[in-house]
């Protein structure tokens, strides 16, 4: 019985990897095809949007602190990428969850310090950031009493409320990261 349950879960972890393969292969076509760019560009330029190379200039002549928060940013939306495609409860989701939990942390305490949207008072992003140096060690303390799904339900709010919903704001026109890709 218990070789029967080890082999369907074998099959079903296997299944993961099915996604993010075509989802690569996906891009991997739109990439080899510059036909299938004309549209999306053409619409862009329709909006006065001409892509461009990013201008990385204006990152590094940022405070330290937008710095630092950007490289938590992004540390933290890449490992969480390959944690949520990867098989759960292994060695290397571990040693990367714990990589991505001090990348969250980074990016939401250094949030703390940038008051740019609203010059020298929180803003209601600043909530989220709150909420997530609290939800960090209650995600934490869940997978260590065994809880597994609030575990999964809490790291995956985190990374899609407080980097995907958030990081698109940060595209907005005016704000850094719009100046930087699109100008």
């Amino acid at each position: 019985m218990a070789d029967q349950n080890m082999s369907m879960q074998r099959r079903a972890q296997s299944g993961r990897f099915v996604v993010p393969a075509l989802t690569v292969a996906t891009l991997a076509i739109i990439a080899a095809s510059p036909g299938l760019m004309a549209a999306p560009l053409r619409f862009l330029n329709g909006l006065g949007l001409y892509p461009r190379a990013p201008d990385l200039s204006l990152l590094a002549a940022a405070p330290l602190v937008i710095q630092l928060h950007v490289a938590g940013a992004v540390t933290a939306f890449l490992i969480g990428c390959v944690l949520l495609a990867g098989v759960k409860g292994t060695g290397l989701h571990k040693r990367l969850g714990w990589t991505w939990v001090a990348a969250m942390a980074l990016t939401a305490a250094s949030s703390l310090f940038i008051k740019v949207i609203n010059p020298g008072h929180f803003s209601f992003i600043h909530l989220l950031s709150g909420w997530t140096l609290i939800a960090l060690p209650m995600a934490i303390v869940a997978i260590k009493r065994g809880k597994v799904a609030a575990h999964r339900r809490s790291m995956t709010g985190m990374f899609v409320g407080g980097l995907l919903i958030a990081g698109l704001f940060t595209f907005l026109p005016g704000r850094l990261m719009w100046r930087i890709f699109i100008g």
